[in-house]
């Protein structure tokens, strides 16, 4: 009998059979899932994760994009139980409320940009956004202004996987087989400067997307178009960069038409670029509306928040007839324990000061990840501190892509996967997000492992024929 380490009454077959009978994942690859079933983990410290073999492996990706201050943190686990004690639930419709979610929106507001200084809560980045919806037009429709619906994002961004946020979303391969609303959304093209036309300049590239959002909405009609969708940095599109001042100028087209401004902050927020907000302190820009999750509680539970500005919150809070509300929320909305664990992931982050080790230790991972550009298959690095990107490709003067049958980004991440490195694959891409507690020894450890770990997939590629030798 195989038993998880630490946990002699669980039987590791056993768990990875329930679990391939009875769990179906998001973004689950049903051609390999019935067969060889999901990895299992079972313990998690400081940057590393274990599975139910002992082996243990540096964590790369955070989580996903949201183990901010690492696993294993007993402050948050005693805070939790301490919460739970106490208090463990009570409805937050109408007018109640707990301790922990009145002092968290207090905390929010205040490290938040500008005016935005009311939040609003959900379980997650895609409700977040779902809500930002919900919250526009219902503000629109309070101003008479009922035509200014639609809504504006960019191919590549990545919203969500509810309904609204996935229709935002605009991930192409995210959408096969599914349906999404294509009348109410719009996307402008992906602000991608390594995918920019050969022989344009970085001005010139971003002058035209720029002027793309503009053209929408003089398209569509400004009476007709609500807001406007932009993470800081895309994310699971690829960890796109755009180029100096795009953002601050489609803020200004936003301004002139009267469009809402949504920055999407899943995951650049809470200390990723080591800031706790990026719009502003990376990109120049107060946004209408922010959005977030991931590192709201460093991934200890699930929290998400909208968070606005004090110009839509006085508009939405007039009340629209008699005995009428603002009907919109969630059972879990302000969760008194998700919120406890968002005051203490805060309450850690500012006492360490993470966002300072980030600006100092995230500057140097992506000097050392940029090294890799030297190799054979490398076409493009990008990104920020703890959010970076590679790009692989069969030729780097064409940029011509390695055959997608190649699963290079696959590839690469069981390489690494074998020498004890977890990153996340993405077609021809792979995507580093790590815990924001890396020191200098683990920043090497990650450099030199994707070195040795590229090298082994070019040499696989070119002996199952997908490059010259």
């Amino acid at each position: 009998m195989n038993s998880f380490q630490g946990s002699p009454s669980l039987d590791k077959q056993d768990i990875w059979e329930k679990d391939r009978d009875h769990f179906t994942h998001p973004w689950t690859d049903f051609s390999t899932f019935k067969e060889n079933g999901s990895m299992v983990f079972t313990k998690a410290d400081g940057v590393s994760i274990e599975d139910a073999d002992g082996r243990r492996y540096l964590d790369g990706i955070g989580g996903l994009w949201c183990v901010n201050i690492g696993y294993g943190r007993d402050e948050i686990a005693d805070a939790v139980a301490d919460q739970i004690r106490a208090i463990p639930y009570f409805s937050t419709f109408g007018h109640h409320t707990t301790a922990p979610a009145a002092q968290l929106a207090a905390k929010l507001a205040e490290l938040a940009p500008g005016d935005l200084n009311h939040v609003f809560y959900g379980c997650g980045g895609s409700v977040a956004n779902d809500t930002a919806v919900r919250m526009i037009h219902f503000y629109f429709n309070q101003l008479g202004k009922t035509s200014k619906k639609q809504i504006i994002s960019r191919i590549d961004g990545y919203h969500g996987s509810t309904y609204m946020a996935m229709s935002i979303t605009g991930v192409k391969f995210d959408h096969i087989g599914f349906d999404i609303d294509d009348t109410l959304v719009h996307h402008i093209s992906c602000p991608n400067p390594y995918r920019r036309p050969a022989g344009q300049s970085l001005e010139d590239f971003c002058d035209d997307k720029v002027a793309e959002l503009e053209s929408k909405i003089l398209e569509l009609g400004p009476d007709n178009v609500a807001a406007f969708f932009a993470e800081p940095i895309m994310g699971a599109g690829g960890v796109i960069v755009p180029p100096e001042g795009y953002h601050r100028r489609t803020l200004e087209v936003c301004r002139k038409y009267d469009v809402l401004y949504v920055s999407d902050e899943v995951v650049t927020a809470f200390g990723r670029l080591g800031h706790m907000f990026a719009s502003e302190d990376e990109f120049g820009i107060v946004p209408d509306i922010i959005t977030c999750a991931k590192g709201l509680t460093s991934g200890y539970l699930p929290l998400g928040a909208t968070i606005f500005s004090d110009r839509i919150y006085e508009v939405i809070s007039k009340p629209q007839a008699d005995g009428a509300l603002f009907t919109h929320g969630f059972t879990y909305s302000g969760h008194p324990v998700s919120c406890t664990a968002g005051l203490k992931n805060l309450e850690i982050m500012e006492r360490e000061g993470l966002c300072e080790h980030v600006q100092d230790v995230g500057a140097y991972f992506e000097r050392r990840i940029r090294e890799l550009s030297d190799l054979q298959i490398v076409g493009d690095i990008r990104g920020r501190k703890f959010m970076m990107c590679l790009e692989n490709v069969a030729d780097k003067q064409t940029k011509a892509l390695i055959d997608p049958e190649a699963k290079i980004g696959n590839r690469i991440a069981d390489e690494c996967q074998q020498r004890g490195l977890i990153v996340r694959p993405l077609a021809h891409m792979n995507i580093l997000s790590p815990t924001l507690i890396l020191i200098r020894e683990h920043v090497d450890f990650v450099a030199t492992t994707l070195r040795d770990s590229i090298e082994a997939a070019t040499e696989s590629l070119k002996a199952d024929g997908y490059l010259p030798r």
